[in-house]
């Protein structure tokens, strides 16, 4: 369905004339799509159940890699540019509103990464990862909630001003240290948190309970340090032009309107 309507619209796009990148398009399907299929139909979807650390590997992948990857091939705009006007006022409409510019800055994406990655610390990912009709849900539902984070953040017309812009930045620095935690606890316990006993060894290869959660605790940590490179770049192409923005609304003013809000910042510090 994703692949049908990204296509559609691109088509769109060049029946009325205009361009859209092709490097967008590679994106998605490769870097978005393609990273989902390798995620949900290889290894770690197969095994996902039986191995802690395939099922720890699949969900960060797909709260972090798989959202970037479709977010590269920028499905809003191009939603936005084969909508024409009316399309394009939605889009806005939609990166204005309350939900969006709540899940959509670095805040809250820190919450809620950390509260999806203390689960596994919890009985609560051995429930979400035997239960066959929950672990399927779970492929359908953690990647949307990435979407929800990352769509926003890469919409950089979508601008805030620079102060909280820098906020968020400076939160996205204290997300490397707290996505960390997680995985390090994961990785020194000496007891096995999810309380489901050891699986039926199929592969002789596989590692012991103990083992299989240290090795769930590595690929957690890893995983989230990592992710947190290509945020941490967003957030600092954002500042930038949050920043381009302001200063050309001052170079925009007249001498007479900057002295006018020189004199009502003046009297609002007194």
């Amino acid at each position: 369905m994703a692949s049908v309507a990204y296509l559609a619209g691109v088509a769109r796009v060049r029946r009325r004339g205009e361009h859209w990148p092709v490097r967008r398009t590679i994106g998605f399907f490769a870097l978005g799509l393609g990273s989902y299929a390798v995620v949900e139909l290889g290894f770690l979807g197969a095994y996902s159940a039986e191995l802690r650390w395939a099922f720890s590997t699949r969900i960060a992948l797909l709260i972090f890699a798989v959202p970037a990857g479709i977010a590269s091939g920028r499905p809003l705009d191009l939603l936005a540019q084969a909508g024409g006007g009316p399309a394009a006022a939605r889009v806005a409409r939609l990166l204005r509103s309350r939900f969006v510019r709540i899940s959509g800055n670095a805040m809250v994406a820190t919450l809620v990464i950390a509260a999806v990655f203390c689960l596994f610390l919890t009985p609560v990912a051995g429930i979400l990862r035997v239960n066959p009709v929950i672990e399927g849900l779970l492929g359908i539902l953690v990647p949307l909630v990435g979407l929800a984070m990352v769509l926003p953040m890469t919409a950089l017309g979508a601008l805030h001003t620079a102060t909280f812009v820098t906020i968020e930045f400076l939160l996205a620095f204290v997300e490397l240290l707290i996505d960390s935690v997680p995985g390090l606890l994961l990785r020194l316990n000496d007891s096995v948190l999810d309380l489901v006993p050891d699986a039926a060894r199929a592969m002789s290869w596989w590692p012991s309970t103990l083992h299989d959660q240290h090795l769930a605790g590595d690929m957690i940590w890893f995983i989230a340090e990592f992710a947190d490179v290509p945020i941490l770049v967003i957030l600092m192409i954002r500042w930038m032009r949050t920043d381009r923005a302001e200063a050309k609304g001052f170079d925009d003013l007249s001498d007479e309107e900057y002295d006018e809000m020189t004199r009502a910042h003046l009297r609002a510090e007194r």
